[in-house]
């Protein structure tokens, strides 16, 4: 098994819902408070999994889901905020994920429907298999919604 394909989801789920709670404000984003504090190595290093969070934070940047100004040293991206790829994908209905027996007004019904909020649940629960299916939905470019051009 891959792990650290898990250990990726978990850190992009985390970190795009950092972001998602302070947009549209800029933030520093520490690694520390995606995975809690991981020991250096013997040279001073930062841990492989702390790095590879990073590398994840990174990844996303590349990938138009985060936008920073620069880095603080392995520590965090500064001024980080979420792109309208992300925030546009995040705030999504995931379909089929409030039960259509739930007597909610429509308001509530919608937020609880969000692929931001159904990720949270996820990362709350600690069920991997969900997460790794919500985020992989979050790199989709299409929920299955016709004229999504996302």
């Amino acid at each position: 098994m891959d792990l650290q394909i898990d250990d990726f989801y978990k850190d992009a789920a985390a970190g795009l819902l950092t972001l998602y709670q302070a947009f549209p404000r800029k933030i520093g984003l520490y690694i520390e408070d995606l995975i809690g504090r991981e020991e250096p190595d013997e040279f001073g290093l930062p841990s492989q999994r702390h790095q590879s969070c990073l590398g994840a934070l990174l990844w996303l940047a590349e990938e138009g889901y985060l936008r920073f100004e620069a880095t603080i040293r392995y520590e965090a991206l500064d001024q980080a905020v979420l792109s309208e790829k992300a925030f546009l994908r995040l705030t999504r209905v995931v379909p089929h994920a409030v039960r259509p027996d739930e007597d909610l007004p429509p308001s509530v019904r919608r937020a609880q429907a969000t692929l931001a909020n159904q990720l949270r649940d996820a990362l709350a629960s600690r069920h991997g298999e969900r997460i790794a299916r919500l985020t992989r939905l979050l790199f989709e470019s299409d929920l299955g919604r016709p004229g999504d051009t996302v």
